[in-house]
């Protein structure tokens, strides 16, 4: 009888670990599902924005600078001209794909 009942334990000890299998291969899919899919479509839009720009461009960087793109170098930086005659040199990653996006619709809202 006895050694019944540990059988028996121990088979249903396995079909517990299936089921915690499978409960963790759930976990891993829906986390990638709600967090490493949409960061990767993101990063990969963001990328495709910056190769993008052109001299001309109206911009906003993460800190919050306006201006417009006035040279692009070829080792990741861009000349900014903030104001007539002002310029700063930024690394391109630094542009804002969301902020720049907004503006850019305000400023076709005001025509």
């Amino acid at each position: 009888m006895y050694l019944n009942s540990v059988l028996l334990a121990g088979n249903a000890q396995q079909g517990g670990g299936m089921v915690q299998l499978v409960m963790m291969g759930a976990i891993i899919l829906v986390f990638w599902l709600f967090m490493i899919r949409p960061q990767a479509k993101k990063a990969k839009e963001q990328k495709k924005f910056v190769d993008d720009m052109q001299k001309g461009d109206k911009v906003v960087t993460i800190a919050g600078i306006h201006g417009t793109i006035n040279k692009i170098n070829e080792d990741g930086t861009l000349q900014l001209e903030v104001s007539p005659g002002s310029y700063l040199k930024i690394e391109k990653s630094t542009i804002s794909m969301e902020w720049t996006a907004a503006i850019n619709k305000s400023a076709a809202d005001k025509k």
